[in-house]
Formats: C-alpha cells, structure tokens, sequence
C-alpha cells in the first residue's frame, strides 16, 4: 500500500480539492458536453471527473494509487492508452508530484487528440518549495508559467489560455492531509511566513491553470 491510499478519503472529502472557482475554471475549460471524451489524470478525489460527467462528457480516470478508485490504475508518465484516444486530457493539483514531469506532460499530449488542462501550484520560490516538500516528500517541483509554456511547446502544444487564483489553505487540515509531522510544523509556517494570514491560520498558494491546443502547424 502507498502513502496515497492511505490519504485517498482525505483528499476525497478535502474542501479545496472538492470545489472552489479554480475547479469551475477547470471544468469550463475543458468544454464538457454530451460525447466529448476526457482522461482525468492522477484523477485523486475524482471531484473533475464527477463535474465533467454531470455535464455528459465521457470521462475515464486514471490514477497511480489503488486507493484513489480509479478506473485505470498507472502513472502519469506511463498511460496505457493509444494515441489521440481522447478529445481532453486533464490534471488537477497533481503535476508537482510526478516524478518526470516532461515525461508526463508528454504522456497526456499523446493521448490527446485535442486540448489539454492543466492546473497546479504556481512557482514562488525556494522557501515555498522547501516548505512543500518538507510537508509532503512526495512534493517533486512546482513550475512558473514560462517552464509550463515550454513544455507544452515541446510537446506540440499551443498555449490559449492562463489563469491565475489564489488558494487559500487552513494550515492545520493541510499539515493533517499528509501526516506531516509535529516537528516538522513549526519550521514550515515560518517558511510560509510571507505567504500567510496575520494570525497564522492560513497561508495562501499561488494556482495556475492553463489550456493548450494540439498545435496544427
């Protein structure tokens, strides 16, 4: 069993991964209408999934983690899927976790025969990543706009469309998320210090999310 089985029902009963106008963004970008097919990758809670098939797409799902309920268990990196199979491909608040992130990006471009999204954390700096990654060691990198440009041009993508949001976190429920220690706690708010609320209940994590087309050139 992996860390994420154990954390599956937490992330399934997690406020910010169930809504927020970030996921609306999400699932507005992805168009969802009756026929159109989509792959939710590293599809965690299922929350994208469960609004993009109130919509009528066709939506399978595809997660490394037994736990998580997929309908395909694999890894981001490696899709067990043909090419073009799908009209979308979306990912959600997981890319800062694989473990080749070009590899998966990759991946995704491939299997789409059309659109992909993508949301995740937005890169702050080093004193976030740390604190990311002392919180989670699953915590790989957070990208910038411009490194998530690049990738989506290398695997022959064009970038439409970016939005930004600020997510606001409540420590303690984000800390317990992941089983992070108590030791560790109190160097992470410091880390998060110029990110977080004056009373120290909350921190606030930049998102970007991103729309790309299959480039016809």
């Amino acid at each position: 069993m992996s860390v994420w089985d154990d954390r599956a029902e937490r992330y399934r009963t997690s406020a910010v991964h169930a809504a927020g106008p970030d996921l609306d963004t999400v699932v507005e970008m992805c168009d969802p209408q009756p026929g159109l097919k989509v792959l939710d990758v590293a599809t965690g809670g299922g929350h994208v999934a469960r609004r993009l098939r109130e919509a009528g797409a066709e939506v399978v799902t595809v997660d490394r983690s037994p736990g998580m309920q997929p309908d395909v268990i694999a890894p981001a990196e490696h899709l067990p899927f043909a090419d073009g199979s799908f009209d979308v491909v979306v990912n959600r608040l997981a890319a800062h976790h694989f473990e080749s992130i070009g590899d998966a990006v990759g991946e995704m471009a491939r299997v789409s025969n059309g659109v992909l999204v993508i949301e995740d954390h937005h890169y702050t700096d080093e004193e976030t990543e740390q604190a990311e990654k002392l919180r989670d060691p699953s915590h790989v990198r957070s990208l910038s706009e411009d490194e998530w440009r690049d990738l989506l041009v290398s695997a022959a993508f064009e970038v439409e469309r970016v939005e930004f949001y600020d997510m606001t976190l409540e420590f303690e429920s984000w800390l317990d998320r992941t089983d992070t220690p108590d030791g560790d706690r109190p160097r992470i708010r410091e880390l998060l210090r110029p990110l977080s609320s004056e009373d120290g209940t909350t921190w606030t994590s930049p998102m970007i999310i991103l729309k790309a087309r299959r480039s016809q050139r």
